[in-house]
């Protein structure tokens, strides 16, 4: 049965002209030999002479072929333009007619398809782009050139290039007036953290190192011992915020844009840049397939790794928020203040925020309403729980615009809940 199938596939589905031609041809030497009539057998030696010629050509308009691809950006946000400009010459002295050149992706509403014919020593330039809708990581390339004979008996295929990722950021929303209960600094007034930013609190040196800036060096060690000595710094007195993202299957609902997934991940990257413009040490938690980790810093570093993060993130995880903030609590000490976006509905994860909120660790809570992306579920039960725990909650609809559901922090609405 499997042969059958692929017999069928290969004569009929893959290549039925030419099956069509070889069945004509036998036909024609079948009538010529039992009507010795000249039409049959004139065909017949059509098609023994035409069939070779049309596979030799097909063949040939794949060959003497260069193709140069330039792809400046694999690194993009979403709303941002991917472009990419591909040349394809003729390196040959005849004609090649019916290129059909792709630049195969999978990247969301991109299509880099071109049917060209070049002339002898010719070359052919375009450029091709599409709109970066959703983030991600994605794949182009490589480019194949499919051509084939005038009468479409054959067809060959060529490859050219490799294939190229591209990762997509998603883009953070501005928040020009975001709040959370600010943490408690240590009585000592500054943080015993070292970093490898510049800051106003130099707390040491050490021996310099190749790569370490200039700025650096503290020069009357450096004159005393007779080697180059570079300054140790502290973080400012300022609280770390932790990010954490829920990417509980089982909570998130609706598909794509429209999404509760991709609503979650949005609000996570616009928190992250109010704080780290700010200059404020940033920490993330996610557990999709795997507990992810960034350790609070801050800085455009930092931030590029938070977005990467973001990028990969799916909601395909079987980790509750709930468990996930029982097995990180011992990072947050009373210096801290937790964010934690999720669409659960569950009012388990809202003791497991109180009890961190007990040990000093200020808290807050951005809540996805699930009945808004698709859902069955309505929030109700768990806003009034968080409400009943003195949580900072934020309450974000579908058709949202975080600007203003973020802003009514700091006017104290009805969306957001300040700790008393």
């Amino acid at each position: 049965m499997q042969s059958l199938r692929n017999g069928w596939d290969f004569f009929v589905r893959r290549h039925l002209s030419l099956t069509i031609i070889t069945f004509l041809f036998f036909v024609c030497v079948l009538s010529a030999l039992g009507t010795g009539y000249w039409l049959p057998t004139r065909l017949a030696y059509v098609i023994a002479f035409g069939v070779p010629i049309a596979y030799f050509w097909a063949k040939a308009n794949t060959r003497n072929l260069s193709v140069t691809v330039e792809r400046p950006n694999d690194r993009l946000q979403e709303g941002s333009e991917f472009s990419e400009r591909i040349t394809v010459k003729n390196n040959g002295w005849f004609t090649k007619l019916w290129l059909e050149v792709e630049d195969p992706s999978d990247m969301p509403g991109y299509s880099g398809k071109q049917v060209i014919t070049l002339g002898p020593r010719e070359s052919r330039t375009w450029k091709t782009s599409a709109m970066c809708r959703l983030r991600g990581l994605y794949s182009i390339g490589p480019v194949t050139i499919r051509t084939g004979d005038p009468f479409g008996f054959f067809s060959h295929t060529s490859t050219y290039g490799r294939s190229q990722p591209v990762l997509i950021y998603p883009r953070a929303t501005e928040l020009p007036n975001f709040y959370v209960p600010p943490a408690n600094l240590p009585g000592e007034g500054r943080f015993r953290k070292r970093t490898h930013y510049v800051t106003p609190n130099a707390s040491g040196i050490r021996n310099y190192e190749p790569g370490d800036s200039f700025n650096r060096i503290h020069w009357p060690t450096t004159a005393r011992t007779g080697e180059l000595m570079v300054k140790l710094f502290e973080l400012d007195p300022a609280s770390d915020i932790w990010v954490i993202l829920d990417l509980d299957k089982r909570v998130h609902v609706g598909q794509g844009e429209e999404g509760s997934e991709e609503a979650a991940v949005k609000i996570a990257a616009s928190i992250s840049r109010y704080f780290l413009v700010a200059n404020r040490s940033v920490g993330f938690i996610c557990h999709g397939k795997r507990l992810f980790v960034e350790e609070a810093e801050r800085g455009a570093q930092h931030y590029t790794r938070i977005l990467e993060a973001l990028a990969l993130s799916k909601a395909d995880g079987d980790v509750t928020i709930q468990a996930l903030i029982n097995a990180e609590a011992k990072r947050f000490g009373r210096h801290t203040t937790v964010v934690v976006i999720t669409p659960s509905t569950s009012e388990e994860w809202v003791g497991s925020l109180q009890y961190i909120a007990e040990r000093g660790v200020k808290v807050a809570a951005v809540l996805l309403e699930p009945s808004t992306f698709g859902g069955t579920e309505n929030s109700l039960m768990v806003f009034g729980a968080l409400a009943a725990s003195d949580v900072y909650t934020y309450l974000v609809r579908q058709s949202d615009d975080l600007i203003s559901t973020f802003s009514m922090g700091m006017e104290g609405g009805s969306e957001a809940l300040p700790r008393r």
